[in-house]
């Protein structure tokens, strides 16, 4: 278990260093809320308030719990690696890539899979878009996200390595959760900008499941997911809950999924509503 211990330690100080970066960045989205508030523009204060608790518990659960679960279930996952790839600055870069390609595929299925929407929809449940939106990650979401990643570690990255990369393209989107950024041109067609998680950010008919990526908007263009900013976006959900409490934001959609549940006849229409897109009905079948 010193390895474990080892690796632990080299991904806490790795961690540390990134959450100095995003208290900082946070101080920067406080005062940009300031700035709006002096230029009177509107802010729903009862968001911004429920997104810093949000933020807060997630923090605590990150460094605590959740963060040795997600290592100790990557590490377990190395010990039946098929190989040992070497770490130097070539395999950093292939790491990062591929961090940012699971990661992709990682959003996309939880838009797509709905008792995996009933958690990532935390995110998407704000009307509000600042830079505390990006603190608004639902409770349960590291329980699980770990999965995605085992696949790199059983091609041989590093246990160290792969967590860096992860925390590299979460960190990375601290700050497009802004309106203040306008469009950037050739760079909106590359990499993840604010306008293009506006985009994802919005309800609009043809916004919804777009732009996944975490860095590079290459995975979008390649599989079809893709759009551009092109008109004003209604933030939120198609269905907009009505509330800043930090525990009916984290759970509201898991009451809709236990209610159409328990109207289901079949153990088959149960499973279905489960792993289904979160528009697909009963009366689908």
């Amino acid at each position: 278990m010193d390895n474990l211990e080892q690796r632990f330690e080299a991904v806490s100080a790795w961690l540390t260093a990134i959450d100095t970066f995003s208290s900082l960045f946070l101080g920067l989205a406080l005062l940009g809320i300031l700035y709006d508030f002096i230029r009177k523009k509107r802010y729903s204060y009862k968001e911004v308030k429920a997104n810093l608790i949000i933020g807060a518990v997630n923090s605590l659960l990150n460094m605590t719990g959740y963060g040795m679960i997600f290592i100790l279930t990557l590490w377990l996952s190395e010990q039946i690696a098929i190989t040992k790839i070497p770490t130097n600055t070539y395999t950093w870069i292939m790491a990062l890539i591929l961090a940012d390609f699971s990661y992709y595929w990682m959003h996309r299925i939880e838009h797509r899979v709905r008792f995996l929407w009933a958690i990532h929809a935390v995110h998407h449940s704000s009307t509000e878009f600042d830079l505390t939106t990006g603190l608004r990650l639902a409770w349960l979401e590291s329980l699980f996200e770990w999965v995605f990643f085992v696949p790199m570690i059983l091609l041989g990255f590093d246990l160290v390595q792969v967590v860096v990369s992860i925390l590299l393209v979460v960190a990375y989107q601290t700050w497009i959760h802004t309106e203040h950024i306008k469009k950037l041109g050739w760079l909106d067609k590359i990499v993840n900008t604010p306008a293009n998680h506006r985009v994802h950010h919005g309800s609009n008919p043809h916004y919804i499941d777009k732009n996944f990526g975490g860095i590079l908007m290459l995975w979008d263009k390649f599989f079809g997911t893709y759009q551009a900013e092109d008109e004003q976006v209604n933030y939120g959900l198609t269905k907009n809950i009505g509330t800043a409490n930090p525990i009916k934001i984290n759970f509201h959609e898991w009451q809709s999924l236990f209610k159409d549940i328990s109207d289901a006849k079949t153990a088959k229409e149960k499973w279905l509503l489960l792993v289904k897109p979160p528009e697909w009905k009963l009366n689908s079948l």
